[in-house]
């Protein structure tokens, strides 16, 4: 037997000893799945590799994430777009990140919207784009000369809170809760963005010795409450406004956020999970998922599990369990996996290049988990190839759609309807009539080999995924004449917006 099926017997035996049927495990390849990378600007981690970079080499760099993670069959770009009181887009909310030119409040030369470019670019490649956003993090030290006069901290000192090196903006005060809507309403309203997106940075984790001065904030907004719920309370009501404002603008705008892997440890509570972590989004994050869910403001969970599947105190393997188990149906579930660990990292586990495509396994056998995403994108660019060629091979050897939400889920009424097929020397076009009742994201082509009839269910019979170019009357898309030439049908289908897909139509039969 070989090393993929001896650890996919391992894990149908895993899974049925914690209760689980082999009737509850998803296919192996799956049609539908959430595959994203993290691409984070802070500190320049991913993108631009150096904020000295001319636009020429910025764009160049970042075309080749795409590209790179194309091969490897993802299908979601999370872009951190906003780190510490900054832009990566022009706006008057806040100064040009100095992560992007060197120097905050300084555009790029050439000016180019950098946001609007890197959404086309990704949205070309068949990508969801979401835009990722550290809402309370003002600074990353306490150098206050190198900030812009447009800098929150210069204009409004009074929202700031001084912890630990850095300035934070202060959650409890309406005012900010007010400003940091309106920075999210301006990308969404301006910006053909797929998704909001949050990390696991609310309250800022917990420095001995070091002290979040919010008491006046509390004396005069506490209402009787004790701290930690008043500040969990804070966060609560930010996040429900920030959801109800993104559905107000665009409906499909998602909104997600990837938490700290570990709500609470059973030992404070019997509601946990089997772990020991040193802190937890609840206790000391102030932030509480389980509320997000039951109160319906949250379109998808990624907590974040940065650990090797039998970790000793924070196992990937319970905890994947405890969040499959806790997660309610009207909220999609992803795992993040921290790929920024492969052979670099004291537990020694991340020295094997199968613990990576392990856990993608692992993932997949619980039934309402539907994808993955990985922490961060240089992690693959050129780098850790052994792994890579796993995923590919294994995987993510086909294509997948993005895991539609739940809150998302609806029919989609126009099917393609073909007027024209014209066979040129190296493409067909193919023309289809202007979709009237659906607002389309992308042109799904399948092709079937061996005489096999055309099934949008198989992965492996995606051909190509292609963005939808609005025109009045009918849309035209090209397709290689050489992937038509080698399969024996081929058809194609609308996927919209929220990332539902129609009925197929015949494009071609031999």
């Amino acid at each position: 037997m070989n090393p993929k099926k001896i650890f996919c017997l391992f894990i149908t035996v895993f899974l049925m000893s914690f209760g689980y049927s082999q009737a509850q495990m998803k296919p192996l390849k799956p049609k539908n799945e959430f595959r994203a990378v993290w691409i984070a600007t802070v500190a320049n981690i991913d993108w631009p590799i150096k904020n000295t970079d001319s636009v020429a080499k910025q764009k160049a760099d970042f075309i080749e994430i795409l590209n790179t993670y194309k091969r490897l069959n993802y299908n979601v770009v999370i872009v951190q777009i906003r780190s510490c009181g900054d832009a990566m887009y022009p706006t008057n909310l806040a100064p040009w990140s100095k992560y992007l030119t060197g120097k905050q409040g300084l555009a790029p030369y050439p000016f180019y919207d950098p946001l609007d470019w890197m959404i086309q670019e990704a949205h070309q490649r068949g990508f969801e784009f979401h835009a990722w956003f550290n809402p309370y993090r003002a600074t990353m030290d306490l150098n206050i000369s190198e900030l812009s006069p447009n800098h929150d901290v210069i204009k409004h000192p009074d929202w700031m809170i001084k912890y630990a090196g850095k300035y934070y903006y202060n959650p409890a005060l309406p005012e900010v809760q007010t400003h940091l809507i309106n920075v999210i309403n301006e990308v969404v309203t301006k910006y053909d963005i797929d998704a909001v997106h949050f990390d696991d940075y609310f309250y800022p984790y917990r420095v001995k010795g070091e002290e979040f001065n919010d008491t006046a904030a509390y004396k005069k907004y506490g209402n009787g409450m004790n701290r930690e719920d008043w500040r969990r309370d804070n966060v609560n009501t930010y996040l429900k406004n920030t959801y109800a404002s993104i559905k107000k603008i665009k409906p499909w705008v998602q909104f997600g956020i990837s938490p700290f892997g570990v709500w609470r440890n059973k030992s404070v509570d019997p509601k946990g999970s089997d772990t020991q972590a040193g802190q937890t989004n609840y206790d000391d994050l102030y932030a509480d998922p389980m509320a997000w869910m039951d109160g319906n403001y949250i379109d998808y969970l990624l907590p974040q599990l940065y650990w090797s599947i039998d970790h000793k105190t924070a196992s990937y393997a319970k905890l994947s369990k405890w969040w499959s188990e806790n997660t309610n149906k009207n909220t999609a579930l992803y795992i993040g996996n921290g790929s920024y660990k492969i052979n670099a990292d004291s537990d020694k586990k991340w020295f094997n290049p199968n613990e990576i495509p392990n856990q993608i396994d692992l993932t997949r056998s619980f039934s309402n988990i539907n994808g993955n995403a990985f922490f961060s994108a240089k992690s693959f660019v050129n780098k850790n190839q052994a792994v890579t060629n796993l995923l590919k091979d294994n995987q993510y050897e086909y294509p997948a759609l993005p895991y539609v939400v739940p809150n998302s889920r609806r029919e989609v009424l126009d099917i393609p309807n073909i007027t024209n097929i014209n066979n040129q020397s190296a493409n067909t076009i193919v023309t289809i009539k202007y979709p009237v009742q659906s607002k389309i994201r992308y042109v799904m082509v399948y092709g079937s080999t061996n005489k096999e009839l055309i099934d949008t269910s198989n992965p492996k019979q995606i051909i190509d995924k292609i963005a939808f170019k609005e025109t009045q009357d009918s849309i035209a898309i090209s397709i290689p004449k050489l992937y038509l030439e080698k399969h024996n049908n081929c058809a194609v289908t609308f996927v919209d917006y929220f990332g539902n897909e129609s009925q197929a139509t015949l494009l071609k039969a031999k």
